[in-house]
């Protein structure tokens, strides 16, 4: 229910009498603060209209400047049994709470059943699972228009490189940078007004969280992030820029997850965890409705998989409604094959059969495991399954880094590890999309990446050379090098290969060998493949450092 509606509600006491109740009112809403409790007390002749600034005593919104301020009324702290002190700037002391469980209860003994006529009863099948239909996609898609944006889907400078026309869905461009925004959105939106009002609480570092924290902000929904103490500080920051309420708590993420289950339990607050639940998926489907009206002539579209598939089974049943002969495809790492081997195997294969190749890399594809709903609508709509390795998905974030000037994470870049990989030959001259999802990953990690993918171009290269005790020979090594224009990135130099044979034999003191090693980065394979062609010629002793 949108702000005016709530406000008209709330104006009508409990006997349908009508009653005047201006917004700043407390009675009217009992857990916004009110706005002398937000910023403070005014001082005199300080007048709270004017956009002048008071003077240096007056109080700071906040703590900090540029931090959006937390509206969350102190008294609903004490649902998680923190006092009103321990609150600060959005944050609170780390603190351990143990959960005591509720007093046994005895009870008696069950009462003597009539056998007979418990016999006659028949037994209720489950409910079958509804697909997802492209109505309520359509209806997410009016509903979230006004505060989703739309992606631009753009024509990729890598097409002519690997023969066909390739537009990528840029999802990364969304504030939080990840596309769980459009079905997070949508959830929220969702809820009634009672649950909007109480507000709801995530314990994952994740994408999900970040979208849930920032949306549940801006429609003024109470929100409560639980991290363990050991969650990064730059990745609380940002929760806490978003305007969530952080709160530490555990030492691990189990720790912190079932804390927030119990609270939410306890205290009636909705637990948000991303799920397969219809109403989700219908926000992650409007991708492809955007992709089918951005990309005329479309034939194929590939999206990066993983986990419970949300965001392919979504945009798989947008696209296979607007024109059922578009192939939808999913990439998914060569480490994690669920959805692959579900589909192998007719069911749905446990995750825990699989260990996650990279946790740093793959974090967000892999927090659940694939449900019985995601895996009935990806037999109905998905096409095809493929996976890559690792050093395909970090050389297509170089690839977009130099091509499309992006930076994403690996899972958004699946989608273009494919088609570099070699493994979807059928699309060549064909016009394909690729949903780029996420760009979420810490700077020093990306760093690691781009080196680690430059090695797996063939453009970071390390070798060693024996040289003479010649003078002069180092420097002819270096002169042949910068007539080649190579990079040299880093050189060591030792006089001997073994330190320990100066003592096993007087006449070996005399025979010095220098072995150098250097790191040198070449501008593609083919200036690589000539540079060790003429270092071979010219030096016997070269051995090349294996990647």
């Amino acid at each position: 229910m949108n702000f005016a509606a709530q406000f008209i509600y709330a104006n009508y006491a409990g006997d349908g009498s009508p009653r005047r109740v201006g917004f700043n009112d407390s009675e009217n809403d009992p857990f916004w603060q009110s706005e002398e409790q937000r910023l403070g007390p005014t001082k005199q002749g300080c007048s709270t209209s004017s956009k002048s600034t008071c003077n240096k005593d007056a109080p700071v919104c906040n703590g900090v400047a540029g931090w959006r301020p937390t509206l969350i009324h102190p008294e609903r702290l004490k649902d998680f049994g923190i006092e009103e002190e321990e609150c600060l700037n959005g944050e609170v002391k780390t603190f351990e709470t143990k959960v005591v469980g509720a007093p046994e209860i005895q009870l008696m003994d069950p009462p003597k059943t009539n056998k007979k006529r418990g016999s006659e009863r028949k037994a209720v099948p489950p409910p079958k699972p509804e697909y997802l239909r492209f109505e309520d996609i359509s209806a997410a898609a009016f509903k979230i228009q006004s505060v989703m944006q739309k992606t631009p889907c753009t024509y990729s400078r890598l097409s002519k490189q690997y023969g066909m026309e390739i537009f990528l869905k840029k999802e990364l461009l969304h504030y939080t940078g990840s596309v769980k925004e459009r079905g997070v959105l949508y959830l929220l939106t969702s809820l009634n007004q009672e649950q909007q009002k109480k507000g709801v609480i995530v314990a994952k570092d994740c994408s999900f969280s970040m979208a849930v924290a920032h949306h549940a902000v801006e429609l003024r929904i109470p929100v409560f992030v639980i991290m363990p103490a050991s969650c990064a500080q730059p990745h609380l920051r940002v929760y806490r820029d978003y305007g969530a309420m952080v709160i530490s708590y555990g030492s691990t993420a189990r720790d912190s997850l079932n804390h927030a289950r119990h609270l939410a339990k306890e205290n009636g607050y909705l637990c948000l965890e991303e799920d397969d639940s219809a109403v989700y998926l219908a926000g992650l489907g409007t991708v492809g409705m955007e992709i089918y009206e951005q990309v005329p002539k479309l034939d194929a579209v590939i999206v990066p998989t993983g986990g419970q598939c949300s965001l392919l089974v979504s945009t798989a049943a947008a696209i296979k409604h607007l024109n059922s002969r578009i192939t939808v495809i999913g990439v998914e790492p060569e480490g994690f094959p669920l959805l692959l081997q579900s589909l192998k195997t007719g069911s749905p294969v446990a995750s825990e059969l699989y260990n996650v190749p990279n946790g740093k890399l793959y974090g967000d594809l892999f927090e659940h495991s694939l449900g019985t709903h995601t895996f009935q609508q990806a037999k109905k709509y998905v096409d095809k399954v493929v996976t890559v390795r690792e050093e395909d998905s970090l050389v297509a974030m170089l690839r977009f880094q130099e091509f499309e000037r992006s930076t994403v994470d690996t899972e958004g870049a699946l989608g273009l590890a494919a088609i570099l990989a070699g493994k979807l030959p059928e699309l060549k001259g064909k016009r394909v999309a690729v949903v780029v999802s996420s760009a979420n990953m810490e700077l020093d990690l990306i760093r690691q990446c781009v080196d680690r993918a430059l090695v797996l171009d063939d453009r970071v290269s390390k070798f060693t050379v024996q040289l003479g005790d010649f003078p002069g020979d180092m420097a002819k090594l270096l002169d042949m090098l910068a007539r080649e224009d190579i990079k040299l990135l880093d050189i060591c130099h030792r006089r001997h290969s073994d330190k320990g044979d100066l003592f096993k034999a007087q006449d070996r003191c005399y025979n010095h060998i220098a072995m150098v090693e250097c790191v040198v980065e070449t501008r593609d394979k083919t200036q690589s493949t000539q540079l060790r062609r003429i270092l071979s010629e010219r030096y016997p002793t070269l051995h090349w450092l294996d990647r």
